[in-house]
């Protein structure tokens, strides 16, 4: 009897031939099978509540080191809120492009996070895949481009704008409920209610409508901005609304009166981004001024600027774990990662698309980071694994090519690069292999060679085992 794929007894012409030949199931042809990258949070899940019945809190962590031997180790971001370190999603993952390829407008998450949707210049919807990011399904669901997206807070509701002023609801199965137009230009934002009875809408017809979700109809029309109204945001637990314009303005408003509370001065250019954080205490703007600036909606003034990006600032979020960390997309395809309280980006990614980054969004459990952008391409992005080497096309500061090589396993590993995986304390001590560069210090001796720099002859002498060390007092074997 033949064994398949074992050795003892193995016929290689009759495993040449069913090589060859192509499978068939139920009739059909079974298509090649290929590998497709994936990034499974389910094993750092099943860890994390193993052990959060014994931790108390980050004094019974498990450390990380840095060696490819800890990757069972990381626990997904839930694990250490106060540590955003671990998050930060800078290592490429996968491309995903439409067969019709037209920049990508909104990228959003389902709220299981189960599967990505994306909102395209030709008015069309497109699933992925969360887990291993291949085509699920596609549909037509506007009629011009899809210009916001956003899902509601208890989940059932998915409420989205295109450039026409159409707004449509749909459900959790792509069920299309409602549509009804909205505004005479362009949908620009749409933000719901703490309780998502109300829904409010922005527009480049510089007007701010909050309508009754349930009914569609409109309850009070919000004018103060002096031009296209492009970004809102709702309040997470006040009856408080933030939007953003082409004017550089930043209005805080009072939903109920219609009202402005406030108006915020801090840019020179086009505010494109405005987002309250879920602690309820501070908003984030981003405008094309090339800045990122963080209010406290408590004292009505500015807390920090953050400089990093060379081109106008598109996009922004917030991490849906970590309270002070947020990433941003510029205008000519970098993305960075933001620590409140630290001047410069923590990490960035500098080539991640080839044109400007319109949406962001964070998986659910702050894994994986979506970007969607101009090129025509959905990235997603994930984190670095313990020991992972930061060479790869979207991260390498150096030509196109070796960045290339590099991915096709041309490139030195970790250990390599730092002469072994020698960590102080732990691990084995590098061996010696000759004269440091700087043979002038006086202070190195080599045991057993010759000190003098001039008399560089060959490697150094060592005292063999069974020799001693010559030193004050009575010799001590090696």
């Amino acid at each position: 009897m033949y064994h398949a794929g074992g050795q003892d007894g193995e016929n290689p012409f009759f495993s040449r031939e069913m090589a060859n030949q192509r499978q068939v199931f139920d009739g059909k042809r079974m298509r090649k099978p290929i590998q497709r990258r994936t990034v499974d949070y389910q094993s750092p899940a099943v860890l994390f509540f193993e052990r959060r019945v014994s931790q108390r809190d980050y004094r019974d962590y498990f450390a990380i080191q840095p060696t490819s031997s800890f990757i069972p180790e990381l626990l997904p971001p839930i694990a250490q809120e106060e540590n955003s370190a671990i998050s930060m999603c800078s290592k490429f993952t996968h491309t995903s492009t439409n067969k019709e390829r037209c920049p990508v407008n909104r990228v959003v998450w389902t709220p299981e996070g189960r599967r990505l949707i994306t909102g395209i210049t030709s008015g069309e919807f497109t699933l992925w895949n969360g887990l291993t990011f291949n085509f699920e399904t596609i549909l037509q669901a506007h009629s011009s481009a899809v210009r916001s997206m956003i899902w509601s807070h208890d989940e059932e509701w998915m409420v989205t704008g295109d450039h026409q002023g159409c707004i449509k609801y749909w459900q959790s199965n792509m069920n299309n409920v409602k549509a009804f137009d909205a505004h005479k230009a362009a949908i620009r934002g749409l933000a719901f209610s703490p309780s998502d009875m109300k829904l409010a809408s922005c527009s480049d017809d510089i007007t701010i409508k909050i309508w009754d979700f349930a009914r569609c109809e409109s309850e009070m029309v919000l004018a103060g901005h002096g031009w296209d109204i492009k970004c809102i945001s709702w309040h997470p637990y006040k009856s408080m609304l933030v939007s953003g314009g082409k004017d550089n303005f930043i209005k805080i408003w009072d939903p109920k009166t219609g009202k402005i509370i406030t108006t915020l001065y801090g840019h020179k250019n086009t505010v494109l981004e405005v987002l309250c954080n879920n602690n309820g205490n501070w908003l984030l703007s981003a405008s094309r001024d090339q800045l990122l600036r963080l209010y406290d909606l408590r004292m009505l003034k500015e807390l920090q600027t953050f400089r990093g990006h060379p081109k106008e600032v598109t996009a922004a979020a917030w991490h849906p774990v970590h309270e002070t960390m947020f990433c941003s997309g510029g205008f000519d395809g970098s993305i960075m990662y933001w620590v409140v309280g630290k001047e410069e980006p923590q990490a960035e990614v500098l080539q991640a698309h080839e044109s400007s980054v319109w949406s962001l969004a964070w998986h659910p459990l702050g894994h994986i980071l979506c970007s969607g952008s101009n090129d025509h391409t959905t990235k997603f992005w994930c984190r670095n694994r313990p020991g992972d080497p930061m060479k790869d096309k979207h991260n390498c500061a150096t030509s196109s090519e070796d960045a290339d090589a590099d991915q096709e396993g041309n490139s030195m590993d970790v250990e390599d690069d730092m002469g072994g995986s020698f960590i102080p304390g732990i691990g084995d001590m590098p061996q010696y292999q000759g004269y440091p560069q700087n043979p002038n210090n006086s202070r190195w001796k080599p045991p057993g060679g010759n000190p003098n720099p001039n008399s560089y002859g060959g490697p150094p002498s060592f005292p063999s085992y069974n020799q001693s060390y010559q030193q004050p007092g009575p010799a001590y074997p090696r």
